[in-house]
Order: structure tokens, then C-alpha cells, then sequence
């Protein structure tokens, strides 16, 4: 498996030792939490003048702004002004690192050695996205700016104690966000534990090309390359079977527009878009495949998602409700998208899925890049 990234911090004496382009970290306040917690707002940017901001709580991506076919920058991921928001009614994981387990457990039990355990159910009747308190959207991160060759950007760290939330083991997270010149934000996990449990980790931007606060994501055009997914119940959670696509509204094995096809889902238990897809594995040198591809005809923006992962999710903001954002923007229902590579669903209670047990010893990595180019 691969060591943890080495970074530097970015000082003066570090960008001297590097030839590289002086791209920012520049933290700044971000508010306090309820408990008074100060949090941090980290600026990157690199020689493109594309800019990533980030904040400790949750690890998370605030804002990515990202230049269109005539060069004019725009911000395409939802979030909010200040930690506040993040601890509102109206965050839905927005831009956050989702764990310890993302996405869902089939009512909140699994067993690991034999010993069942037991987690917050909090998408009734199932657990969703690591808990409710202490879920890793939620708590504050050890954020430390990094400048290296091809890049910069914040390396985030965490220690998960036993029991946080119901799972078992001490767990050491490291998530490093990496934005480079040829406008790619890569993001690097890495994870060990004292004790066999399960870990998932994903990122949840939601993403709209035509700019944060647009409308419609309905009108992007995306290609996924998966010929199958794991169907589910009426509650999400996969049955263990893999399917086909073709012939499915779920078909993205050519590109389609988003919302051709989608009223037939939207009176589904998914209410839409909200479906794990199985990635045909490409096995390249880099050890990263190319899972989807998103186009916004209207600013010529591309997004292409690569990833180490075996499944992505897929998910039209079935559940935005047009809270109040980032310069009091309004985010309505299907008006961003999630691309959330990872695990499979409930893999932990699936023996037939690729396993999410991490044990003493071993490490976890993930790789997952978002490239923005233009056409």
C-alpha cells in the first residue's frame, strides 16, 4: 500500500527549496462552533488562477472556483459563508470528508470478529454517513498547508478514538487535498487502526458547472463508466446483487443529459438520482480509472472524476430545498450533484461486495481527482 504523502509547510524556506509556482495557503477565520471552537478558512490557488478553499471542520471543500470556456472564474460547489452554516439545518453534507463509515448501513448493525455493533440510525431506518455527533463532517480536523512539486494544498488529520459513534478501533485519518497546474484537485486517504473495523471514506461536494446557486443541474451532461450497479430496496440499501444499466434509466455508458430520463425515478424510494454504480475497472499504471465525466454546455465546463474505488454514487440533490448559501445564493432542489467515489453501500453486511474491514497493520488508501478543463 502507499506510504502517507510527505508534505512540507509552506514557508518561505520551503517555496525557496521548491521551483515551483507560489500558490497561496492563506488561513483566515472562518467563525467559532457552538462548543467555541475556532475554525480556519485555507485559501489554495494555483498559476491558472483556479482557487480551492477549505475549512477544519469536516475536512471540508468550501468553495472551488474554476474558469469556463472564456476564462471567466466561477464557483461550482455549494456551501456556506462561515462555520455557522456548516452547523445548520440547511448543510447536507456539503464539501465535507464522510466517515467513519459514508453512505449506508443497513439499520445500524454489523458485526466485525464475531461481535456485533451497533451505530446512530440517522436515515431512518438505516445509519448514514458515520453518525450524528461525531460523524468525521462534524468534528475538527488538524489542518496543516503543504507546498510540493505539482502542487499545494492542506493536509488534514484526525484521531477517531474507540467507540466515537459506535464503531470499534482507534483510527488515525489523513485526507490531503492537492490542487496542481493542470487544474486538478486530487484528494489522498490514508487510515490504520489498533482494531478490525470498517472504513468507507468519500468526499460530498455538490457540484453545479454553471456555478453555485444556478438553477438546475438537470441540464449537465454526464458519462459514468459503469455498465452495472447494486440495486436496492426501498430504503437504499443494496440487495447484494449487481445489475446492468442498459436498458435502464441508470444507462450513462454514453453520455446523457440528466434530466431526460430522470421523472421516472423521482416517484421511486430514490426520488431521483441516488444510486451506486460499479466502475469498470481499468487498471491503469497510475492505479486510477476514470469513473464519470460531467459537461456543462452552457460554460463549457468538464468535470472528469478518477478514482482507486470500486463503486460511485451518483446522487441529483433529490433533497436540496433551497436553503440559503454562499452570498445568500439559494440552492433548490436537483440545482447540484454528488459524484462520491467509495465502498459500495451497507459493504460491510454484503460478504459478496469488496470488503470495507480495516485491520491492524494494514492501510487504508483512496485516491479520488476531480480535472476541470473546458470545450
Amino acid at each position: 500500500m502507499a506510504r502517507f504523502a510527505s508534505v512540507m509547510l509552506l514557508t518561505t524556506a520551503s517555496l525557496a527549496n521548491f521551483a515551483v509556482q507560489a500558490i497561496a495557503v492563506e488561513p483566515r477565520s472562518f467563525g467559532k462552533t457552538k462548543d467555541g471552537k475556532a475554525a480556519k478558512l485555507y485559501t489554495v490557488k494555483n498559476k491558472n488562477g483556479m482557487i480551492a478553499k477549505f475549512t477544519d471542520r469536516g475536512a471540508t471543500l468550501v468553495e472551488l472556483h474554476v474558469p469556463d470556456k472564456n476564462g471567466k472564474l466561477a464557483d461550482v460547489v455549494l456551501g456556506f459563508d462561515d462555520v455557522s452554516g456548516y452547523e445548520s439545518e440547511g448543510n447536507q453534507y456539503f464539501g465535507c470528508t464522510a466517515g467513519r463509515v459514508a453512505n449506508r448501513i443497513a439499520k445500524g448493525k454489523f458485526s466485525v470478529g464475531g461481535k456485533e455493533y451497533s451505530v446512530a440510525v440517522n436515515n431512518e431506518p438505516n445509519a448514514l454517513h458515520g453518525g450524528v455527533k461525531r460523524s468525521f463532517d462534524k468534528v475538527m480536523w488538524n489542518a496543516m498547508p503543504f507546498a510540493k512539486r505539482g502542487g499545494s494544498g492542506i493536509q488534514f488529520r484526525y484521531v477517531s478514538p474507540d467507540g466515537e459513534e459506535g464503531y470499534p478501533g482507534t483510527l488515525k485519518v489523513e485526507v490531503i487535498y492537492t490542487l496542481d497546474d493542470s487544474n486538478s484537485l486530487t484528494i489522498s486517504y490514508h487510515a490504520t487502526t489498533d482494531q478490525a473495523t470498517p472504513v468507507n471514506l468519500t468526499h460530498h461536494s455538490y457540484f453545479n458547472l454553471s456555478g453555485a446557486g444556478t438553477d438546475t443541474v438537470l441540464d449537465h451532461v454526464l458519462t459514468l463508466n459503469c455498465k452495472s450497479y447494486t440495486p436496492t430496496d426501498d430504503t437504499l440499501i443494496p440487495s447484494g446483487k449487481i445489475a446492468p444499466v442498459r436498458g435502464t434509466e441508470l444507462d450513462f455508458t454514453k453520455a446523457e443529459v440528466i434530466g431526460k430520463r430522470i421523472k421516472s425515478l423521482i416517484e421511486t424510494a430514490a426520488l431521483g438520482y441516488d444510486h451506486n454504480f460499479v466502475i469498470d475497472q481499468e487498471k491503469p499504471a497510475s492505479g486510477l480509472t476514470t469513473a464519470a465525466t460531467v459537461y456543462d454546455p452552457t460554460s463549457g465546463r468538464v468535470m472528469t472524476v478518477m478514482t482507486t474505488e470500486p463503486g460511485i454514487q451518483f446522487y441529483s440533490g433529490n433533497f436540496l430545498f433551497g436553503q440559503k448559501g454562499k452570498g445568500g445564493k439559494e440552492y433548490k432542489k436537483r440545482s447540484a450533484l454528488c459524484l462520491e467515489t467509495q465502498h459500495y453501500p451497507d459493504s460491510v453486511n454484503q460478504p459478496s461486495f469488496p470488503s470495507t474491514i480495516l485491520k491492524p497493520g494494514d492501510k487504508y488508501t483512496h485516491k479520488c481527482v476531480y480535472r476541470f478543463s473546458n470545450k
